[in-house]
């Protein structure tokens, strides 16, 4: 069948935008399995739970809506709701309701959890420098050359 030399070119745009996701993802998929059980071995700390007080420590008032919290942790409403018992169960942060309307539940971070952020922080960006350095030692299939600039893609996409 014949196909104008546009539609080629949008194909192979897809194509290569369907395979620069695809390393992207492959990327973070093999850096955040490590990444998460070094947090778990060394820190005591789940990647989901590091990442849920981290963006409570940024939060104005140390605090964010459930809902936020989860659009932000990349979690669903009920998954966001355990993920808070298991940081109250660790005295990283406790569920507050707001004031105003009493509807609105927050999940606001502790001294404990700030604490928790500043200790791990440094370590944390290291060993996403190490494992970004390293990754195609532990996973061949993924070039750090073709991830380079897989992102690339991805961000030219989204400006």
């Amino acid at each position: 069948m014949y196909m104008e030399r546009s539609e080629v070119g949008k194909g192979a745009a897809v194509d290569g935008l369907s395979t620069a996701w695809f390393r992207v993802t492959a990327l973070v998929a093999a850096v955040d399995t490590v990444l998460g059980k070094w947090l778990t071995d060394t820190h005591g700390i789940g990647l989901a739970d590091y990442r849920a007080v981290l963006h409570l420590s940024r939060a104005s008032d140390r605090e964010l809506r459930l809902n936020d919290l989860a659009r932000r942790v990349g979690l669903n409403q009920s998954s966001v709701t355990r993920l808070v018992e298991r940081l109250e169960g660790k005295g990283l942060a406790f569920r507050d309701t707001c004031p105003e309307d009493g509807r609105g539940v927050y999940a606001v971070i502790t001294d404990q959890g700030m604490d928790t952020v500043e200790a791990v922080r440094e370590p944390y960006e290291a060993k996403i420098r190490e494992l970004l350095q390293h990754v195609t030692e532990e996973h061949p299939h993924l070039d750090r050359g073709d991830a380079a600039r897989a992102l690339e893609v991805v961000a030219a996409l989204m400006r």
